[in-house]
């Protein structure tokens, strides 16, 4: 029945503005109308990421719960752990509305918001109520008006570091002008030489873009290893708009979704031949085979958000349940030994 109300519920939501949409699942999960699964785990989904125990390694990205308002109620959809954010120093509304846009048939979203959040002052005070039966993690972000955007990260990290299990950072949105420039490879290792002194012991994690050539895959692989980062995130949005069908694909933004799949799994394993840092593979994931790909392209763990807008958060049960099936059919006896499996396959 649950499953029923909330389909009937994602087309109810389809049928209004997408960033309106957006708020009234955020509002549906704090009134506790989500799914109540808990964690989904087994002695085969059971994983460690970069010192964190996960009870399996299905995560929800960044940009879902921007303000850290559902935290709680996420949770118990079966997620082995979350990501909030992004956050900046100051808080700001982002860019224009219109900013998001759904592409139905292409199950995809393009999204230009710009880190529209409530500052990192009002998301760690949310962050100091958070459960602590999962790991959440928090994306720093950059002001739009910063005159030093990679001073941001560190201010960020400082104020919001003790009150999470892991901090991200991005500089791959497309949505902030000149933010994809910090990761050149002198900008990028001065940023997390900055991120790193105030970090603690708080584990820092940093997301990429899709749209980066070999040679950029390697500078970037490198100076993560020198700063001693302790995951990649790959990847965020794309710029690309190939083989789109919908009537809003000219759409300035970031796309995320299916055709972002293959794309992003080529970078995350072209990472994987060049570092063994942990990666977290994000990226189109819409079904059990596509997080059971990602893992098998050299991911330790994976990443949802768009998928959950056309199917719901029951979603995130299916995939982990799935996953772990998956791992006997293969004969792996914990999802650790399936990381790179058919690494050769996305080369």
């Amino acid at each position: 029945m649950k499953r029923v109300l909330e389909q009937v519920g994602l087309r109810a939501l389809r049928q209004i503005d997408p960033e309106a949409a957006h708020m009234l699942a955020i509002k549906a999960l704090q009134s506790g109308l989500g799914p109540t699964y808990g964690p989904v785990t087994s002695d085969r989904l059971k994983i460690t990421l970069a010192g964190l125990s996960l009870a399996n390694p299905i995560g929800l990205a960044a940009g879902f719960d921007k303000n850290a308002q559902a935290i709680a109620p996420l949770g118990r959809a079966g997620f082995g752990f979350l990501e909030v954010g992004a956050a900046t120093p100051q808080p700001q509304p982002g860019n224009p509305k219109p900013r998001l846009f759904r592409l139905t048939q292409d199950a995809a979203a393009i999204n230009r918001f710009g880190f529209n959040n409530d500052g990192m002052v009002t998301i760690g005070t949310r962050l100091k109520k958070a459960p602590a039966n999962l790991p959440v993690g928090i994306n720093l972000g950059a002001n739009k008006t910063s005159e030093d955007r990679a001073a941001d990260f560190a201010k960020v990290m400082a104020h919001l570091g003790r009150d999470v299990d892991f901090a991200t950072v991005n500089v791959s949105s497309p949505n902030t002008e000149k933010l994809r420039d910090l990761q050149g490879p002198e900008a990028l290792a001065a940023l997390l030489d900055g991120v790193m002194q105030v970090r603690g012991q708080t584990p820092v994690f940093l997301k990429i873009a899709p749209d980066l050539t070999n040679g950029e895959i390697a500078d970037i692989a490198a100076v993560a290893q020198e700063a001693r980062v302790d995951a990649i995130i790959a990847t965020n949005t794309t710029l690309s708009r190939d083989g789109l069908r919908s009537t809003q694909a000219s759409e300035a933004g970031g796309l995320s979704g299916q055709p972002l799949f293959e794309r992003a799994t080529r970078v995350l394993a072209q990472l994987s031949t060049r570092t063994d840092i942990p990666l977290i593979g994000v990226g189109g994931i819409g079904s059990i085979e596509q997080a059971y790909a990602k893992i098998c392209a050299g991911a330790t763990a994976v990443q949802l958000y768009t998928a959950l807008v056309y199917n719901g958060l029951s979603l995130v049960g299916d995939i982990a349940s799935g996953l772990d099936q998956l791992l006997a059919r293969d004969g792996f006896s914990n999802v650790s030994e399936a990381i790179g499996s058919r690494r050769d396959d996305w080369l």
